[in-house]
């Protein structure tokens, strides 16, 4: 009877030690399965705040491309004023990183303002969020201060023209351009 009564201490450990392993592997599997559940919500609630925040800017007139939204003003200002406007709507004016964001300001056909400007130093053209020109679209020839004028401030002009950039006088009149980059 000892024997028997040993053997059945040992069993009902063993026993126990199973239900204790098999119980933390399914809390771990239900751990993880609730993981994954609530990371899949959170991306979910993620993408419809952003769809929703492109969808309240494009009801307001702005238009959307390439992870960014971008305003397009109908009157026209100084370079300063208008990036001021940009700034008071949340955005700024707008920074060309690419061949492709160049190509969609050209189909707009009017002379608008970017946010690219050489007044702290000439000849070297900063973007409104302080980081050099790397990539640019002059139109030849440009820029040049024509006729020794004091033109800091950059533009689209020549929009028939694959390079359409243009340097000008920052106190002239233009349209412009405003970009709120969309976080991801």
């Amino acid at each position: 009877m000892d024997g028997r009564a040993g053997f059945d201490a040992s069993n009902n450990k063993r026993n126990l030690y199973t239900v204790v392993v098999v119980t933390l592997g399914l809390l771990c599997i239900l751990q993880a399965v609730l993981n994954i559940s609530l990371r899949l919500a959170f991306d979910g609630d993620e993408s419809k705040r952003k769809l929703n925040t492109i969808d309240d800017y494009t009801h307001q007139g702005w238009l959307y491309f390439n992870q960014s939204v971008y305003y397009i003003s109908s009157v026209e200002n100084s370079w300063q004023d208008s990036r001021d406007d940009c700034l008071q709507r949340g955005a700024d004016l707008i920074i060309v990183n690419s061949k492709e964001e160049h190509e969609f300001t050209r189909l707009f056909r009017q002379s608008s303002w970017i946010g690219l400007t050489d007044t702290e130093t000439e000849g070297t053209w900063k973007w409104v969020d302080g980081t050099l020109l790397r990539q640019s679209f002059w139109f030849a020839g440009e820029p040049n201060s024509y006729q020794g004028k004091n033109e800091d401030c950059g533009h689209t002009k020549f929009f028939a023209h694959e390079n359409s950039w243009n340097d000008v006088e920052c106190a002239k009149n233009n349209f412009w351009i405003c970009e709120k980059t969309m976080a991801s």
